[in-house]
């Protein structure tokens, strides 16, 4: 790295807001600012500049002047803050009188340096408003995002046109992660077919290659750089700003690691920012990587979800983040709720016993085992349950599109019909259950509530033990028992929310009784299967 011509831009306080909301300590900013300044940082991007928002953000989900004149500034630092150009664009009255609001003219700002993030379809539309902050005193870039997605010829075309009107850095953003070097030098070259004026790089770390990929850029003629202590960022994070600054070799890095050390290290063990495996695919396929953010931070979503929750996100949608098709990928049914098995040719007026996943079943399998064999229930299994003898197991059920992928397998090998809703599955679900013998009883999704007829059924979520439950109670069967229903210990939120399915289904008037046999922290009537 040339001491004389990269500058460092770390952006620790824009991009890590993700974690945190922007909500930073104010002791933890000071001791941050005066790190920055020891080891030579040249720029600092404070937070966003954006329009209010629903909800709380704090203060650098903002940045405004005001805030930032209020922070303990060091004036060897010049300042940022980055503005997503969908704001500007998309404004009613137009990108330029956008800036106009969220900007007043430089002399009277802590802020030096404004960056805009934009994708491809913005580019263009995004640079008067770029020419009328440079004519505040600003300096001024735009981060083209999503690089990887465009056309050589796109690339081209746009560094262009960044270079007409004379941008002050033109920068190039590995959005999804998916960047090997070889990638980065060729599209530094692109770049510079059109570009002439100074080049930067932001660099995500989905397969470990952020430092890789500045280097790399760096080599190629990049003289722009971004970091953040340890890598903080939305998802796996970026490049780290000390191994930029111990890399060029300059400046006191001693309070910079120091602060590391005691400070984000904590903050990286309790938000969780940095690759692994689930990131690399994400970057190895393209896909938005906030999404496998959202699945680690939601306790519905367990290691097999997460996999096939990413190979699903493949094919469908998943390069541009949208939070509805993340919950789609969890629902996943073609077309309106239709079905070929109607539950009562097994289940009217019989009892079911339901065996669930918890500990409860395998803990108490002799007793239960004894009571199939004495009152012969109906034996429903959830998923792959194979803690009693498949011998007293008459069905399984599995409807969530992710599992039935994930355990497609295991299924094959199971012995017992599987009550699913084949009809509405996609056909890469059905594929991975083909030769199983399948009761096709469909479903919609309505968060009001359950509703229960002949040949499909309503639920108010995808939840397996929904699904079954309303299996019994279209079937008409006479009573449920559960068996390994145990819940989740402590505060885990998933107990809230099979509360809240099991109280609308004892509130329908056609749901049969239900009867936890084994220990259970749901909200059901409960006995003892040694009681039976």
């Amino acid at each position: 790295m040339s001491d004389s011509k990269t500058l460092l831009l770390d952006c620790t306080l824009r991009d890590g807001g993700y974690y945190n909301n922007w909500d930073f300590d104010p002791e933890l900013v000071r001791d941050y600012l005066q790190a920055m300044a020891a080891a030579g940082i040249d720029y600092v991007e404070l937070g966003l500049r954006s329009f209010a928002r629903h909800g709380f953000r704090g203060g650098y989900a903002y940045s405004r002047d005001a805030f930032l004149s209020s922070l303990p500034l060091v004036d060897s630092i010049c300042y940022g803050v980055m503005v997503n150009a969908s704001e500007l664009v998309q404004h009613t009255d137009g990108a330029r009188a956008a800036a106009g609001l969220l900007f007043a003219p430089a002399e009277h700002s802590p802020v030096g340096l404004v960056r805009i993030a934009s994708h491809a379809h913005e580019f263009e539309a995004v640079l008067p408003a770029c020419q009328w902050l440079m004519q505040q005193g600003y300096k001024v870039g735009i981060n083209l995002m999503q690089i990887a997605e465009q056309a050589d010829e796109t690339i081209v075309r746009l560094a262009e046109a960044a270079q007409a009107f004379g941008l002050d850095v033109l920068y190039f953003a590995d959005s999804m992660g998916s960047l090997a070097p070889a990638d980065v030098r060729r599209i530094v070259g692109l770049l510079r077919q059109g570009w002439k004026g100074p080049l930067g790089i932001h660099a995500h770390d989905n397969r470990a290659l952020a430092h890789a990929n500045t280097l790399e850029a760096i080599d190629a003629g990049a003289t722009w750089v971004d970091g953040t202590v340890l890598g903080m960022g939305r998802g796996p994070g970026n490049a780290r700003i000390e191994y930029l600054a111990l890399q060029r070799g300059s400046g006191n890095l001693s309070p910079l690691l120091q602060l590391v050390a005691q400070r984000f290290q904590p903050m990286q063990q309790r938000y969780g920012w940095g690759t692994n495996p689930y990131y690399y695919l994400t970057g190895l396929h393209g896909i938005h990587p906030t999404y496998v953010q959202e699945m680690l931070a939601d306790s519905r979503y367990g290691n097999a979800d997460l996999l096939v929750a990413i190979q699903a996100l493949r094919s469908n949608g998943g390069k541009k983040y949208n939070p509805d098709t993340l919950e789609a990928s969890r629902h996943f049914y073609l077309g309106e709720p239709h079905g070929e098995w109607a539950p009562q040719e097994q289940l009217a007026g019989r009892e079911v016993l339901l065996l669930g996943s918890g500990e409860g079943v395998a803990r108490h399998r002799e007793a239960i085992e004894q009571y199939i064999r004495k009152a012969r229930p109906v034996v429903l299994a959830l998923n792959t349950q194979t803690d009693i003898a498949p011998d007293l197991i008459d069905l399984r059920a599995a409807c969530h599109p992710l599992r039935l992928m994930a355990d497609g397998a295991e299924h094959l090998r199971l012995p017992q019909p599987l009550i699913t809703p084949a009809g509405m599955l996609p056909e890469d679900v059905r594929d991975s259950l083909d030769g199983k013998a399948l009761l096709d009883f469909g479903l919609s999704i309505d968060k009001q509530g359950f509703g229960f007829h002949l040949r499909h059924c309503t639920l108010p979520t995808s939840l397996v033990a929904a699904y079954a439950l309303a299996v019994a109670a279209s079937g008409k069967a006479q009573r449920v028992l559960l068996a390994g229903f145990d819940g989740y210990p402590g505060e885990d939120p998933r107990n809230a929310e099979v509360n809240d399915v099991l109280e609308l289904y004892q509130a329908h008037a056609c749901a049969p009784e239900l009867l936890a046999v084994t220990p259970t922290r749901y909200q059901v009537p409960c006995s003892s299967i040694y009681a039976l």
